[in-house]
């Protein structure tokens, strides 16, 4: 079993896009910028934006990081956009996910100029991305077709599941590895929790992407010999034998899984870290397309 360590090759990512940034300063090009709104305090929510904010720093980035108070009314956040989209300095930014329920994501998302999201999650870069034309891929899936591309993990003719059908990660890497792509042209089902003997469907899968959102959903019965897992999810879940009081649990059954897995990611330390490195690697892509 081969564990697939995100963490490790995010940093490589990092280093490599880092190595990118020292020639373009040295020829007095345009510093990428990335900037991040978040409104609220939300913990993981502020855990994730801060980690973005040290990535920039360690690849030689620009960053703006625009904290806004949980009342911050729809009007205010559209305007702080609109200051962005406007903002020539400003390459590429994120609008920190969930919102506070006051506030309409979608009408929000719709408002992110498209040369600049680099979140990957405005309609028109949907569109092309299920298209298969240039775009900003969403940063998760971006970052687990990264994954399987560097552990050399072959996908071409494998039967992928992937469980859940979110708009962030579920369905955009269901294209993906459907396409005619070097890390891609999969057989793919995409489950989810309406889907009827899940377990029949799981076990024959050659890779499985969890991404449903439920702590250790995943169990070994579920799973075939030799499979490759790729866990999306994180959730704290209540442990009083840790000094915080949680730990953090993802979709699948890590110890149980792992002993049936040809590679696994683990959580922390897997995906999560492959996220952040692909926003930087679609920072960088936004300086060359919006600075020609």
């Amino acid at each position: 079993m081969t564990i697939l360590d995100g963490k490790k090759t995010a940093n490589d990512i990092k280093d490599e896009i880092a190595i990118e940034v020292e020639a373009i300063k040295k020829k007095d090009g345009k510093i990428p910028h990335l900037a991040a709104i978040i409104v609220g305090s939300d913990g993981a929510s502020m855990t994730y934006v801060n980690s973005k904010v040290k990535a920039c720093t360690k690849v030689g980035f620009n960053s703006t990081l625009i904290d806004l108070p949980e009342n911050t009314t729809e009007e205010q956040l559209l305007h702080e956009i609109d200051l962005l989209n406007k903002d020539n300095d400003i390459d590429g930014y994120i609008v920190q996910l969930p919102l506070p329920k006051h506030i309409d994501e979608q009408k929000i998302l719709m408002q992110v100029d498209p040369n600049k999201d680099v979140d990957g999650f405005h309609p028109t870069n949907v569109g092309r991305m299920t298209l298969d034309l240039p775009c900003y891929l969403p940063a998760t899936p971006f970052g687990i077709m990264e994954l399987l591309k560097r552990y050399k993990i072959e996908t071409s003719g494998k039967n992928v599941v992937v469980l859940g059908r979110s708009h962030i990660v579920g369905r955009p890497i269901s294209i993906l590895m459907s396409q005619k792509r070097p890390t891609g042209n999969a057989t793919v089902t995409l489950a989810h929790s309406r889907t009827e003997n899940l377990a029949a469907i799981t076990k024959t899968a050659d890779i499985i992407i969890a991404a449903i959102g439920i702590p250790e959903f995943l169990k070994e019965n579920m799973v075939k010999d030799g499979v490759t897992i790729i866990d999306v999810g994180i959730t704290r879940v209540d442990d009083h034998t840790k000094t915080r009081g949680y730990r953090l649990a993802g979709d699948v059954d890590f110890k149980n899984v792992s002993k049936k897995a040809a590679f696994i990611t683990p959580v922390p330390g897997g995906v999560g870290p492959m996220t952040i490195a692909m926003l930087l690697k679609n920072t960088l892509l936004a300086v060359t397309k919006n600075n020609k």
